[in-house]
Formats: C-alpha cells, sequence, structure tokens
C-alpha cells in the first residue's frame, strides 16, 4: 500500500524559531502515522537542515518527499525564499507561492494591495536604518504610533510610541531585526483577527470565526501572543455587520495578496472610524496557544481535520 510521504520542516534562521517548532510539533501529533511515511525535519538557526537529528542536505531531504508541510514562520520561512527553494525541486507543499508571500511578509507592499481593493490601513511611514532624523519624525508624524519592523511577524519588535525618547528606543530595538521600520498610525479599537481556508466546507474561499483579542498590557505584543498575557474570544464581542464586514476584508486581503490554502489577518475596528487591517498572516501560527486553531475549534473542526485538509488540498 502506497504512503505517502510527507516532511514537515520547521524552525529556521528567524525571530519565530520557537513558535515554529512548536507549529511544527503541533503539526506532527495531528498526522497519523498509520497513514503517512511522516519525517520531521528540524531547520536550525543557521540553516543546517537535520532528519530526525541526524544532518541532510536539503536535496536529499527533499527528493524523497512528496509534500513538505511549511511550518515555519517570519523570514526565509514566510518570506518566499524557502518556497523559491520547494519550488526549484518541484516538490508539493502547502502554504503561499514564493511571490504572494513575500508580499504578505511585507507590510509595506502588503498595505499597497489593500489599498488596490479599498481596504482601509492605517497612515504609516518607512524609515531606512541609515536615513532618518527622530526630530524630523516625531515633528510631522503624529502620536502615539505604532512601530514595526517591516518584514517580520508574530508582532516582534512591535510597540507603541508616544515621544521622541520612546521613538528613538522602540527604532533601535527594531533595527536589531531589520534593516527597514514603519512608523504606522496608532487606532484606538477593538482587535481582531479573522483566518480563512480555501476549498474548505464547500466554499471556495471559507472564512472562520473572527476572534477578539484583549491583551492585559493593552497592547498585543509578541510576550502578550505567546506569553499567555491575552485574552481571545471566539467568536468576538462584534456586531453582526461588524463580523461579516470582517470576515469579507479577510478573504479579500486573501485574495488580493494571492495567498492560497490559508491565512489569517489582523485589523482594528475603531468605533468612529470603521474597520481597519493591520496585516495578513501566510503562514499562521498551529500551536495550542496560536488563534488558528481556536478559530478552528469554534467552528466545530480541530487541528487534525485541518491538516488532513491541507495535504488534500496540496498536490
Amino acid at each position: 500500500m502506497f504512503r505517502k510521504k510527507i516532511t514537515v520542516l520547521r524552525g529556521g534562521p528567524s525571530s519565530e524559531y520557537e513558535v515554529s517548532m512548536k507549529t511544527g510539533a503541533s503539526i506532527l501529533d495531528s498526522l497519523p502515522e498509520d497513514k503517512y511515511d511522516i519525517s520531521d525535519v528540524a531547520i536550525t538557526k543557521d540553516n543546517r537542515w537535520f532528519l530526525e537529528g541526524v544532518e541532510k542536505t536539503p536535496v536529499d531531504i527533499l527528493k524523497k518527499s512528496d509534500l513538505v508541510f511549511n511550518a515555519l514562520h517570519g523570514e526565509y520561512g514566510e518570506d518566499g525564499k524557502l518556497q523559491k527553494l520547494l519550488d526549484t525541486f518541484g516538490v508539493p507543499y502547502t502554504g503561499s507561492k514564493n511571490i504572494s508571500s513575500a508580499l504578505a511578509m511585507n507590510k509595506i507592499l502588503a498595505k499597497k494591495e489593500y489599498k488596490k481593493v479599498d481596504i482601509k490601513t492605517p497612515v504609516h511611514l518607512e524609515i531606512e536604518k541609515d536615513n532618518f532624523s527622530i526630530a524630523e519624525i516625531f515633528k510631522t508624524f503624529p502620536m502615539p504610533a505604532v512601530i514595526k519592523p517591516v518584514g517580520l511577524g508574530s508582532s516582534v519588535g512591535v510597540s507603541i510610541i508616544r515621544t521622541g525618547i520612546e521613538l528613538d528606543k522602540a527604532l533601535q530595538d527594531v533595527f536589531e531585526y531589520s534593516d527597514k521600520a514603519m512608523i504606522e498610525e496608532y487606532i484606538e479599537g477593538k482587535e481582531a483577527t479573522c483566518g480563512v481556508v480555501d476549498n474548505f466546507r464547500g466554499e471556495e474561499i471559507y472564512t472562520l470565526l473572527p476572534v477578539e483579542i484583549i491583551p492585559e498590557s493593552g497592547f498585543f505584543d509578541y510576550e502578550s501572543k505567546y506569553g499567555g498575557g491575552t485574552q481571545e474570544i471566539c467568536p468576538g464581542n462584534f456586531s453582526e455587520a461588524e463580523k461579516i464586514e470582517i470576515q469579507k476584508l479577510a478573504k479579500k486581503a486573501h485574495q488580493v495578496l494571492g495567498l492560497r490554502h490559508y491565512s489569517r489577518s489582523d485589523f482594528i475596528i475603531s468605533p468612529k472610524r470603521g474597520i481597519y487591517i493591520l496585516e495578513t498572516n501566510s503562514l499562521p501560527g498551529l500551536t495550542s496557544e496560536s488563534l488558528f486553531p481556536k478559530s478552528l475549534k469554534a467552528i466545530g473542526s480541530n487541528l487534525e481535520e485541518f491538516v488532513e485538509h491541507l495535504i488534500d488540498i496540496s498536490d
């Protein structure tokens, strides 16, 4: 009996290495061993590939794979580089293709795409590492504001700033991770996230129920996201109109960025100004703390069903 050879890639040279290792572990736990021939491949932070603890070349691993389950997050795994490598070897894989992945990962480029289809997104300014003036930015950009790296996920390096000193420190922190930062207007309101899944339950793009996020710190940063310092309510406390609009925008973002299989978009709901998109994750986390599995549970599904579905649609 033929058993599909599935390779789960996790870890990787990114600031989200730990989260990716957990996502990979969740996927491995969800794959039935009696149905598939499963390989657990850990990629180190210096990009060395280990199969069951033994170092191998990507060629050795990929030429024996029928399908790669991409469990990486952040740089390399989510920005198109790994996808390009997998395309070179002609190996089918889960998640979006290389150009769409790169587009979603770059917050500046993603904003341009959102605007093309009239999705509201906060006003922003790009800041390059060696070409900026703290005084000029503080004088011309309204405060409070949000500082983000242009190309990282999981809220890594994200902070709210109100003073020139905070702006200086936030940029120094961001430039440890990235050569480009973005300052974005701070919009007060309820935080939400909404996942979508391709070809699920009879729909071409199925939208999950929006999750309401209530950080204890008042801000959904990396620590809140993975340290348990937040309330995540699914389905969230949104009006029916808000829920429908969030779902519509999540689907629209998935389409305009050219993503495939699944994605998750983050939003802020301003009581006065409406719903604004913040970013779209092309490979949302699938750990026990992650929002995507909680959304699946809320519709009567689970990670096992989702993983099987991804395998079915990734050929």
